[in-house]
């Protein structure tokens, strides 16, 4: 009987794949969630809201059902379950005139739930897939809905070693990490690059001692509540990788390319920014109120334009919101704001001193036109992140490099005196009533001219170590010299020889592009998909190095340039480990309709590599900044507990490496 069942289930499945040809997706929603129900027991469920009349047709039950669906777990998963597939739901008994044979089907709605044994210092993630088949009318409609479930530890990453997460510090501690890592976001080039802005906004309007400190300290205190509150409440509701997505979105790259261009042309004279005549005239008789507002938006501007540099920074903190711990993350916001205020807020009083100075002669324009420049330099950085996310390709790196180049000649030039604009006052004169360029405007032009010189090898391919981690990937120039060298291998062509790892396959045609100027001058070979990676390791009994990263990332670049590039670290990287590049804000990729998911940390639905990288790295190894390493063994267990994330120490990268290393042998 069960071969004569098999060839009928087979047929009227053939049936239902012509019945769905071309027909809509079924009326279903998906919502999925997880709780703890003891010390070893975690219940995942699958609920599934049903559309007015359609018809999803029930888990088998007898082994004798025609149409059915079925909860598949893959075989990684298959040892933590506990138990059979629960369900709550009403199952309705009918005959199908369309397949003449009794069915069993929910019409309302129904939840499928599973336990699993995993205990609270465990992490683990469960995946499978929901394999329906839907009745909607007369027409039958299949599909495939991938799982995944990502179980967290509770407390400590293992429970043996390792130091403490940052969910079990102390408040304080949170407070003062928090701060440091504000202090150290000063020095990052988003952060500076306000500094001009502030110059200029303050130095119209603090006029008197009273009026600096009033607008220093409504300054600092706006910066610490838009920070403390934009960010946190931006957390909570949209999840952890939502600033990051802000900082690497085409459309907020694209606005600040627009306002640091229209700063920088302000700078150069072309026009004075001010406020309408409306809030003008409201100043005069509320000045307070329209004061604050102006400082306010400045503030504002601060805060957005900084995240692409300080998310990397603040980005453990905000994963602690999408993990229900918020006080932690309010307390740590308020200590990174803090410390990224004072400054400011010093840096906000002292124009009032400038005032003064600034009528004794023309240098105060002098150093507005200098920073003009330097804001048209630093509006093509956030054009050229716009570029690479939506992959245009406006703004290759000999582009961006030539403009550059043309842009810091031109600084050196008007610093010494052969480029002028119409606002600026004539040269100071010596005793003999000539022209002269003082000592100190003379080292700036040196220090432009001799910038605008070293780049130029960069237009045929050199690495520019210095300025590298602001560039367009070396990927998308067009011509580099070592290229048509021979002798100089890439991850593009591997050489041949023992060990060697095969080729990558997987996006990697789409995502070459990305690869940094340390992979392809040392012929390293990195992977973009993690599960390609996983079976490269497998078969060479290497441990995987999981690398997540950022197309628009900073400090990643800096990493690469300035630990990965070190001969002993390269040494091992290429010999002991297979190494995944994950990049988290590749939005231009989509997975196969297959592999799409909804991801309860990000609150949204996963369709692009970009979004299943950071939702990777956010569920199952409770981090959300770039660049992050993790190390694991073929079972896919951390070989290190904690991630390393930001830190070019080499010596400390190495132990890392060893230790790893180590412990896989083992």
């Amino acid at each position: 009987m069960r071969p004569i069942r098999l060839l009928l289930s087979v047929a009227v499945f053939s049936t239902v794949s012509l019945f769905v040809t071309g027909q809509e997706k079924a009326p279903l929603a998906f919502h999925y969630a997880s709780q703890r129900i003891d010390d070893s027991t975690v219940m995942l469920s699958v609920q599934v809201g049903i559309g007015q009349g359609a018809r999803l047709y029930a888990l088998p039950v007898t082994g004798a059902e025609l149409l059915y669906t079925e909860l598949v777990f893959d075989s990684l998963s298959l040892p933590h379950l506990s138990g059979p597939v629960a369900v709550q739901g009403a199952v309705t008994k009918d005959m199908d005139p369309d397949l003449d044979a009794e069915v069993g089907y929910h019409s309302d709605s129904v939840v499928w739930s599973q336990r699993v044994r995993a205990g609270r210092a465990d992490s683990l993630v469960v995946r499978g897939s929901l394999r329906y088949i839907c009745k909607v009318g007369q027409s039958f409609v299949n599909g495939e809905e991938p799982l995944r479930f990502a179980i967290l530890p509770e407390r400590g990453i293992d429970g043996k070693g390792g130091g403490t997460p940052v969910a079990d510090r102390s408040l304080w501690w949170v407070f003062l990490a928090a701060f440091a890592g504000g202090l150290l976001a000063l020095l990052t080039p988003c952060v500076y690059s306000m500094i001009p802005v502030t110059v200029s906004f303050f130095t119209k309007r603090s006029t008197t001692r009273s009026e600096g400190i009033r607008n220093a300290v409504y300054y600092a205190v706006s910066i610490v509540v838009i920070f403390t509150l934009l960010g946190f409440l931006v957390t909570v509701v949209f999840g952890p990788a939502a600033l990051n997505n802000l900082a690497t979105n085409w459309i907020a790259n694209l606005l600040f390319f627009i306002l640091f261009l229209v700063f920088g042309i302000s700078f150069l004279g072309a026009f004075e920014i001010n406020l309408p005549s409306s809030w003008t005239n409201r100043s005069d008789a509320r000045a307070g109120s329209t004061s604050f507002g102006g400082i306010f938006f400045m503030a504002l501007t601060l805060v957005l334009v900084s995240f692409s540099c300080t998310g990397p920074i603040i980005g453990n903190l905000l994963v602690l919101a999408a993990r229900g711990s918020y006080l932690g993350p309010l307390v740590g916001m308020f200590g990174f704001s803090l410390a990224l205020a004072l400054p400011f807020a010093l840096f906000a009083f002292f124009p009032s001193k400038l005032n003064i100075l600034g009528k004794a002669g023309g240098w105060l324009n002098a150093v507005k036109v200098t920073l003009g420049f330097l804001e048209l330099a630093l509006a093509l950085k956030f054009l050229s992140n716009a570029d690479l996310v939506k992959g245009w390709r406006l703004l290759d790196r000999e582009v961006f490099l030539s403009l550059w180049i043309v842009i810091f000649l031109l600084l050196g030039i008007y610093l010494l005196g052969k480029l002028r604009f119409h606002h600026d006052d004539e040269l100071p004169k010596n005793d003999f009533g000539l022209p002269y360029l003082s000592v100190t405007r003379l080292f700036f032009a040196i220090a432009s001219l001799s910038f605008a010189v070293y780049m130029v090898p960069g237009m045929w391919g050199a690495p520019l170590k210095a300025i590298g981690a602001f560039l367009p990937p070396v990927g998308t120039q067009d011509f580099i010299i070592s290229d048509a060298s021979p002798g100089q291998g890439s991850s593009a062509s591997p050489a041949s020889g023992e060990g060697k790892l095969p080729h990558p396959v997987k996006y990697y045609e789409r995502m070459r592009v990305y690869e940094p100027e340390v992979v392809r001058k040392y012929g390293m070979t990195t992977y973009f998909d993690y599960e390609e990676a996983l079976t490269v390791s497998r078969r060479l009994k290497k441990p995987l190095m999981l690398d997540f990263t950022g197309i628009n990332c900073v400090n990643c670049r800096k990493m690469e340039a300035e630990v990965w590039s070190d001969p002993e670290v390269m040494r091992r990287l290429k010999e002991d480990f297979v190494i995944v590049s994950l990049y988290v804000d590749v939005q231009d990729i989509e997975l196969p309709e297959a592999e799409h998911y909804r991801s309860e940390a990000l609150g949204k639905k996963v369709f692009t590599l970009g979004d299943k990288n950071a939702d990777m790295q956010v569920t199952r190894f409770q981090a959300n900044s770039q660049p992050y390493y993790f190390f694991l063994d073929n079972e896919e267990k951390r070989l290190v507990p904690e991630g390393y994330g930001y830190d070019p120490d080499i010596a400390k990268f190495i132990r890392l490496l060893d230790e790893a290393k180590g412990k896989f042998g083992k």
